[in-house]
């Protein structure tokens, strides 16, 4: 049994202790830098800690599955394509306004019908805005974001959710609603070329000789020159634009034999074509509006964009980012030839190509989760008269029926009529489906290539006045 002298002396030993303990001086603890919301830009904004900048993630999953009616036995109906995003959105309000930096982050895998495609990580979109200035990677100036288009299938105008790419831009607010950009863009993204590789009409039979000549883009030494002017207004909103492009070529005029570089000879006037075609200037105009229809419905809006290029069908592309080297527009067995330019077989001169035309739709809601959407799109494809021959005959094309047709680069009008149904159970989470028809149309008929059960070409050629084809759609997506 312990004393209890033992318990007092020990309770006075600790009691001392303590109180020096409570003379030294205490260590403070850092203190907590809480994320603060910013609610000046919208929802889901927070300041960075130690900072007075904005920044907001979100992102998105998009899976989407596709039937594309075959044409062959060697084709693929079915496609598969997985698309992840992420997004950063940083703002910081100083004197001169306000200071924003955007980073939008894709990587895509495509099997089946949209065509195999490891996995492609990219940079979609990066800029910097300060003031009206706009700098780097962005959706151009030349189409309308806020185009409320939710078709999942191409249409033929400057789609914004396709249409991004590398752009110096000043933009001047007029207030009112009424703005103006005058905006330096990549040319070579706009580029549209086609390799105009003209079949033999079976054995034996001459190479058309006066058929349009193909080139291959030079560098670029002058960026695309586009300028809008825009209106937002409580009912909706409209822009005007226009882009000018420029057409350079690189050697049409020399080929290579044995080894050897040989000019390539007139065959109207015997004397070599000139090494290249120049230069040349190619542009396009549109106009484009939407609106809201309360009249419908809580909700709806209508839509409309028309567009006519010369030289610069890049415009018209369906929102094209990237330079196409062979370009086509087909629907079934029908594949015709889409470029910019062509050179003339006579002259050893550039011909620019028109294209023009009109999309739009209506969106409708039905309920608060259920949305259907109707869209279109009449798109004209006109080449010089020069760009047409006609197919030489022989034995095969007299027996194919096809001697005598028209080919080269024919004129043709392309339509395209869809509509899906979205289903939005969870605000940022929709389910959709959609169906999409495509019908191309030549000015006359053209000679289709016949081909056997595998794919291959026979040969033989048939001839051919339309042709068109639909697509399935089914996409489930979730934005946060």
């Amino acid at each position: 049994m312990i004393p209890v002298r033992t318990l007092l002396l020990g309770s006075v030993a600790i009691a001392g202790t303590a109180v020096q303990a409570a003379d030294l001086p205490a260590k403070t603890a850092a203190p907590v830098d809480y994320v603060r919301i910013c609610s000046t830009h919208g929802t889901g904004f927070f300041y960075i800690p130690g900072t007075e900048t904005c920044l907001r993630v979100s992102g998105r999953v998009r899976a989407e599955y596709l039937y594309l009616e075959p044409t062959d036995r060697s084709q693929d109906t079915i496609g598969f394509r997985a698309r992840g995003r992420i997004n950063l959105d940083a703002r910081t309000a100083t004197a001169y306004g306000m200071l924003r930096t955007y980073i939008r982050m894709e990587m895509t895998r495509n099997t089946g019908a949209y065509e195999f495609s490891s996995t492609s990580p990219e940079i979609s979109q990066a800029f910097i805005q300060f003031g009206g200035l706009t700098a780097g990677r962005a959706v151009s100036f030349f189409t309308h974001p806020d185009l409320p288009a939710p078709n999942f299938g191409d249409l033929r105008f400057d789609d914004p959710s396709n249409a991004e790419v590398n752009l110096l831009a000043y933009t001047f607010s007029f207030g009112n609603g009424f703005s103006a950009t005058l905006s330096l863009e990549d040319g070579t993204e706009r580029r549209v070329n086609n390799e105009l590789d003209f079949p033999l009409f079976g054995v034996g039979s001459p190479a058309p000789v006066l058929a349009p000549i193909p080139f291959d883009y030079g560098g670029e030494r002058m960026p695309d020159v586009v300028a809008n002017l825009r209106y937002t207004g409580t009912w909706g909103g409209a822009q005007l634009s226009g882009a000018l492009h420029q057409i350079r070529d690189v050697a049409f005029g020399v080929t290579t034999v044995d080894g050897v570089t040989v000019p390539v000879i007139n065959p109207v006037t015997g004397l070599p074509y000139p090494a290249y075609a120049n230069t040349d200037y190619g542009f396009a105009l549109a106009a484009h509006a939407y609106a809201n229809l309360p009249f419908l419905g809580a909700g709806d809006t209508g839509w409309i964009s028309a567009t006519y290029t010369d030289g610069a069908v890049g415009y018209i592309n369906a929102g094209q980012a990237g330079s196409i080297s062979d370009g086509f527009i087909g629907a079934g067995r029908i594949a015709q030839p889409f470029a910019d330019a062509f050179v003339d077989p006579l002259t050893g001169d550039f011909k620019t190509n028109k294209a023009y035309g009109i999309a739009g739709g209506i969106n409708h809601n039905w309920t608060p989760t259920i949305q259907t959407n109707v869209f279109g799109s009449w798109m004209r494809f006109d080449a010089p008269g020069i760009a047409q021959y006609v197919v030489p005959a022989s034995a095969a094309t007299i027996a194919s029926g096809t001697a005598g047709t028209t080919t080269g680069l024919v004129d043709f009008n392309e339509y395209r009529a869809g509509a899906n149904v979205i289903w939005t159970p969870v605000e940022g989470f929709l389910i959709g489906v959609e169906a999409l028809y495509i019908r191309v149309d030549p000015r006359g008929r053209v000679a289709v290539p016949l081909t056997d059960a595998s794919g291959e070409p026979t040969g033989g050629f048939r001839s051919a006045g339309s042709d068109d084809t639909w697509e399935g759609r089914l996409r489930i997506q979730r934005d946060f």
